[in-house]
């Protein structure tokens, strides 16, 4: 059984010329690139591709001027972490020495006050 749009070797044959011949013409028609509107057009283009690229750089440059930003204040997060951290371990070795320093005194204290006890004995 034959399909009723089903068409012959020769009916596609000239479908497809006659495809060829407006695909053809419209290429023919088409703005060439001396044409001064197509010109007004690709100038148009160039000037939005010269912004979009302006306004890429300038992300691109808040972009680094942020990381920039971000790792200086970590170094000096970092800097006053290790400032604070310095601070604190010269506090605790300052008490250190105190105690040993306020030990020592008891410790020679201590023996002055056996050694006078004794000298009180002897006397």
């Amino acid at each position: 059984m034959r399909h009723p749009n089903d068409n012959g070797f020769h009916a596609r044959r000239a479908a497809a010329a006659e495809a060829k011949r407006a695909l053809l013409e419209k290429f023919a028609s088409a703005p060439k690139a001396i044409d001064p509107q197509m010109q007004e057009r690709l100038a148009a283009r160039e000037a939005v591709a010269i912004a979009r690229e302006q306004r890429r750089a300038e992300r691109q440059a808040t972009k680094v001027a942020e990381r920039q930003q971000i790792l200086a204040d970590a170094g000096a997060r970092a800097a006053a972490a290790e400032a604070e951290e310095a601070a604190a371990a010269k506090t605790r070795q300052d008490d250190v020495n105190t105690r040993m320093i306020a030990d020592e005194a008891a410790r020679k204290a201590e023996r002055d006050r056996r050694y006078a006890a004794r000298k009180a004995r002897r006397s």
